[in-house]
């Protein structure tokens, strides 16, 4: 089965974030996984721009209850009716999630990827810190291709 990598950020965000998330969604459909994502605006459908520009499969875990509300570049899109709380089914449908900038959403994701013991991988976003030290279960990447190919090795291990 391929492996499963969610791509984690916020709805909006300027032209140099969104292109970032448009190389991640690429990286990711380059290294063969399929990449699950919010199916909104913002840096899902950058990253799901990227996944399908390299022929990859995308899959939205949605809010709402209207799959229509997916982006264009979502080829499944599964409408929780769960509002925020579909944050917890996203990551736990992942075997590795990549936080790429993001807001309080993106760091109830990370909460949830910690918790849950999937593999979280840090892309210019969120630093948490426990008694003022780094949390080491956010392996920090400098670069997409960096990025994917951690939370590739990182999710394969699972």
């Amino acid at each position: 089965m391929k492996l499963h990598i969610g791509v984690l950020g916020p709805h909006a965000c300027d032209a140099t974030q969104y292109a970032l998330g448009v190389e991640v969604g690429r990286c990711i459909a380059e290294a063969g996984a399929v990449l699950f994502c919010g199916g909104l605006d913002g840096m899902m459908r950058a990253a799901a721009e990227g996944a399908k520009s390299a022929g990859g499969q995308t899959v939205a875990i949605l809010p709402g209850t209207d799959k229509t509300e997916a982006n264009e570049f979502m080829d499944i899109a599964i409408p929780s009716g769960l509002g925020a709380y579909r944050n917890a089914l996203l990551v736990r449908s992942c075997d590795a999630v990549i936080a790429v900038h993001g807001a309080y959403g993106t760091l109830s994701e990370l909460a949830f990827g910690l918790r849950l013991k999937v593999p979280v991988v840090g892309l210019n976003t969120w630093e948490v810190c426990r008694d003022g030290q780094p949390d080491p279960g956010i392996h920090v990447a400098h670069s997409a291709k960096e990025a994917v190919s951690l939370a590739v090795q990182l999710g394969g291990r699972k």
